[in-house]
């Protein structure tokens, strides 16, 4: 499993979330409290927004406590919009290619969670990516494909839809491997102007997602753990449920990918 935090609102330097926290991002990497693996040490990444529309991607595989140059970046970049991760792997090779975040186009997405018996059914998973975007396909994650398959299903008009849609094809893959558990799922994903994130399992162990609006920095964190050592006023999102924050506010939607199946 894996730990990521994600930020939107007013510039704030990277180091805010990721290293200055009693529970930063790169803390969490070391020492987690919410996931089954405490040590999350298979590489890092980072995506953030400034005045391009394409994000810029910084990733590697050293653990994230060990590199200086994250540290350093952190401390001198300021953004709007970011997207961190530190990874631990469920199977797939720790390459830069598969850490987190992912991006293409103007969007990027990072993921924690897992998809039961992904390997016995990869390569019609790679099939099922548009011809169009698996050219995007560098690495051999579940995460990325999850991604990719939700951009052909329509992310730039209808993100929570085309993610049930993802989610739903994956699952149903899943399910007919009989591995367990079929879909575990929290991601936070952004097209440069609204970030979302959303929280799903087809068992009842859905991985923690958390948000709050900070007043002093006037922007919301949305992660997988507070970065504080006590809950303080952090807001805990419901399993099936799915959030998109942007310069309007925050909206909460239900997020329900068997209702996909069912229509289908």
């Amino acid at each position: 499993m894996c730990r990521w935090a994600a930020y939107i609102g007013e510039p704030i330097f990277l180091e805010d979330i990721i290293t200055r926290p009693e529970h930063s991002l790169v803390a969490q990497s070391v020492e987690a409290t919410e996931c089954k693996t405490t040590t999350n040490a298979d590489g890092f990444g980072l995506a953030w927004y400034d005045d391009r529309p394409t994000p810029g991607l910084y990733r590697d595989v050293y653990p994230a406590w060990s590199d200086p140059n994250l540290r350093s970046l952190a401390h001198q970049v300021k953004s709007r919009l970011f997207l961190s991760h530190v990874r631990a792997s469920t199977g797939a090779a720790t390459s830069r290619n598969n850490c987190h975040p992912f991006s293409a186009r103007n969007w990027s997405f990072m993921h924690n969670g897992q998809v039961g018996g992904f390997e016995q059914f990869r390569k019609s998973a790679d099939m099922a990516i548009p011809d169009a975007l698996y050219g995007q396909r560098r690495g051999g994650t579940d995460s990325e494909v999850l991604f990719l398959l939700a951009l052909g299903f329509g992310l730039d008009d209808d993100p929570c839809h085309a993610l049930e849609k993802s989610v739903s094809w994956l699952e149903r893959q899943s399910k007919a491997t009989g591995v367990t558990p079929h879909m575990r799922l929290s991601a936070a994903f952004s097209d440069g102007e609204t970030l979302h994130a959303v929280r799903y399992s087809s068992d009842r162990i859905a991985p923690s997602v958390y948000y709050r609006y900070c007043e002093t920095r006037q922007g919301w964190a949305v992660v997988s753990e507070p970065l504080e050592g006590g809950d303080g006023d952090w807001q805990e999102l419901a399993p099936g449920k799915m959030i998109s924050v942007s310069s309007q506010g925050l909206i909460e939607r239900d997020f329900v990918p068997a209702a996909v199946e069912e229509a289908a």
